[in-house]
């Protein structure tokens, strides 16, 4: 037995889902079943996974199956459900010569012609569970088994899927008890019972029916086909033939959605059918076309009457096409439609990988997901019970349960924050000064050992992907850092750009085997001379090495937060015991740790960008407002030629800073001047500090400039210059 809709359903060994549920008398699917799983009728959910076609899915003991509801989408699996032992999607990797997809007539003979010329050869067929899913340049076939997902490498494929038997478009052509010619005869070899059969166009072979004359008009029933109506092509007279089963044979088309998906790939050839005509259909005049979409011919009307010609238009505007049969039952009578004027038929439009739908578990069967990383101080987070989040790869805590207190610690007192996901590359060498100044567009020579310079990191057409700083150690030892995303991509750019150029230099990533630890707040001094010599902490922008309770320490002054703020670069190892010593010896100073939430909004007060969150992939450093950063009077740099041609052209939109009383409208929210888009927010946040909202937000231009009155959701927001808080930079300079 299997269940179906809370039903219990004998089965006869060999029989698919459809098969048995039809044998008893149940009839749930309302629309032209054709059987061989190209229309979108008889879709169910097994086990919780939803668009499983019943007639491609074996009768299975105890097997749970539900049918899709009448109107609407099935439901979403709980958020609960866990992956159990067993759970996961098999995966394999195949190499062979030649695939043939399809084991029709064609596909056996064009099996067998390949292993004639001693090919090693894979087959695949649907109606036996080996389904290609997708043609990829490679040449590549990814298929589903009932072992799982496989990826095939070949040097040649041979479409033979076949055809496909055009359905009905007219007036009732979703009740139920509508079969194709070749369902019709499939379905009463298998015993099902259709009762009083009515056949229109080529009859079924093997199968009791009465034959309906003239042309098919409509389909007459409640729920279910009663009655049958046809039209005389000479006399225009109706005609009605009482009926259980309809069974309708109006021609064939090819099944080509993989030929097509495989266009203009060498080594890829269609056979047999699969390569054949269509058998155009007549100009549908009423009725439902697309059934996954609700797609009517009053719909095609409409679009048409507005101007959309074009099947590809066609298709976005109805979206007609786009659904579980991917057009195989609306685009012979889409095609019809649009060659209504004895015009040639179009041809169908562009197909793209997955052919038909498989889940989420089947599209990543073969990959794995890299462990987000934790720093040294992940158990150290957890024990003071912070809400950890995944940020650029890393576990980092977001709060640790009271944002107020934690915000209010760096803004007066002081507050110790994980910093360890920093990129830290150390580069080294006789030209790695030379290197720097090709790399960066600031310069680098001036800086002093024991200072540190903010940069940004441009690619070739002057787009800023990353930006950090670069901390002179001596004449030809330099230690730079990025963001805690790009710090792994930097590192390849760097060494990319070093072997181009045949640079002499060393470069080694520090990232994962140092921590670090930012000390901030007005009182951070005086926490930080407690642990080691105070008169050694460096100026702002300064660095230098010192021991901090013990634990050798790189201490860079620079600051995200607008406040004073130190950080401490060591190895991992001893990260956890400096991080106990800092909030021991602070106690008495209130000193409490601070998350992602508010480093946020602490970070926007002071008006700095993150890299991926405000920049856009064509950000030039003019469009950031951080022109400043580019010195065009030094010599060659990565970019520059790109932002000298750029920077003759008046920006087009520019990421300003804007402010607005009430709470902050969301990230992406949308920029409004006279009713026109404006842009968006890329950054926003309410300053406890400041007592109003502040955000970043890409401004486009209008009529030349800037101006104009912006409206966020219908609230007023004003320009604002950045930063909003302490625009001086006293605090941090302190």
């Amino acid at each position: 037995m299997i269940d179906f809709d809370r039903t219990p359903v004998p089965f006869e060994e060999g029989d698919t889902v459809l098969t048995a549920v039809l044998r008893t008398g149940l009839w749930p699917w309302r629309g032209c079943l054709c059987a061989e799983g190209d229309c979108p009728y008889c879709l169910v959910t097994l086990e919780g996974t939803s668009y499983v076609r019943a007639c491609r899915t074996p009768a299975v003991e105890g097997m749970r199956v539900e049918s899709h509801p009448a109107g609407g989408y099935p439901a979403l699996p709980p958020p609960t459900r866990t992956a159990t032992p067993g759970s996961a999607v098999g995966f394999e990797m195949i190499h062979c010569d030649t695939v043939v997809i399809g084991q029709g007539r064609s596909g056996r003979a064009a099996a067998a012609e390949a292993c004639d010329r001693g090919r090693r050869v894979v087959t695949l067929d649907a109606s036996v569970g080996r389904e290609a899913v997708g043609v990829y340049p490679g040449l590549e076939v990814v298929a589903r088994t009932p072992e799982g997902m496989a990826r095939i490498f070949c040097e040649e494929v041979v479409v033979a899927t076949g055809s496909v038997e055009v359905q009905p478009v007219c007036p009732g052509n979703r009740l139920a008890g509508i079969l194709t010619r070749r369902a019709a005869e499939r379905l009463v070899a298998a015993g099902v019972e259709l009762g009083r059969v009515v056949s229109v166009g080529v009859p079924p072979d093997g199968v009791d029916h009465e034959p309906a004359r003239g042309r098919l008009a409509r389909f007459v029933g409640d729920g279910t086909v009663e009655r049958v109506v046809t039209i005389d092509e000479e006399t225009g007279a109706e005609r009605t033939y009482p009926c259980d089963t309809a069974v309708v044979g109006l021609g064939s088309g090819p099944r080509d959605t993989l030929a097509r998906m495989a266009h203009g790939l060498p080594g890829v050839r269609t056979v047999g059918s699969a390569a054949g005509s269509l058998d155009r259909p007549p100009v549908p005049e009423a009725g439902v076309v697309c059934p996954c979409s609700e797609v009517t011919v009053d719909d095609l009307r409409s679009v048409w009457d507005r101007g959309f010609h074009e099947l590809e238009l066609i298709k976005r505007s109805t979206l007609a096409g786009t659904g579980a049969c991917q057009g195989a039952v609306c685009m012979p009578h889409v095609r019809s439609f649009a060659a209504a004027d004895g015009q040639e038929l179009p041809p169908s439009f562009t197909a793209r990988p997955v052919v038909t739908q498989i889940t989420m578990g089947e599209a990543a069967a073969g990959w794995y997901h890299h462990a987000d990383r934790r720093t040294a101080l992940h158990d150290e987070h957890l024990a003071q019970g912070a809400v950890m989040e995944r940020s650029g790869g890393w576990w980092r805590p977001w709060t640790y349960g009271d944002a107020d207190r934690e915000y209010w610690a760096v803004r007066s007192g002081v507050s110790i924050c994980d910093v360890s996901t920093l990129g830290r590359i150390l580069v080294s060498g006789p030209d790695a000064e030379a290197f720097l100044e090709r790399i960066y567009p600031a310069t680098i020579t001036p800086i002093s050992p024991g200072r540190a310079k903010y940069v940004l990191v441009l690619d070739e057409r002057g787009y800023v992907f990353d930006d950090g700083l670069v901390c002179r150690e001596d004449a030809n030892r330099f230690l730079l850092t990025a963001t805690s995303a790009g710090a792994g991509h930097f590192e390849m750019w760097l060494r990319d750009w070093a072997d181009a150029w045949s640079m002499d230099v060393r470069i080694l990533d520090r990232t994962t085997s140092w921590g670090a630890v930012n000390v901030t707040g007005p009182r951070s001094r005086e926490l930080l001379s407690r642990l080691g010599e105070g008169g050694r902490l460096p100026s702002f922008m300064g660095h230098t090495r010192m021991e901090v309770a013990g634990v050798a320490c790189r201490v860079m002054r620079m600051s995200f937060t607008g406040e004073i703020s130190y950080e401490l670069h060591h190895q991992a190892s001893r990260s956890q015991g400096l991080w106990r010593a800092l909030m021991e010896s602070g106690a008495d100073l209130d000193v409490w740790p601070h998350g992602l939430e508010v480093l946020e909004e602490l970070r926007l007060e002071k008006g700095h960008i993150l890299v991926g969150v405000d920049s856009l992939s064509d950000s030039t450093p003019r469009r950031l407002g951080h022109g400043w950063a580019v010195r065009m009077d030094k010599g060659e740099f990565v970019g520059r030629h790109a932002v000298s041609r750029t920077s003759q052209i008046e920006p087009d939109r520019l990421l300003v800073g804007l402010e607005m009383g009430g709470a902050p409208p969301p990230q992406g929210a949308i920029l409004r001047v006279k009713g026109d888009y404006a842009g968006f927010v890329t950054s926003c946040a309410w300053s406890r500090v400041l007592g109003r909202s502040v955000m970043l937000a890409w401004l486009h231009a209008r009529d030349g400039g800037f101006g104009g009155d912006i409206l966020i959701e219908g609230r007023p927001a004003r320009r604002a210059p950045v930063p909003f808080y302490d625009p001086e930079g006293l605090r941090v300079r302190a």
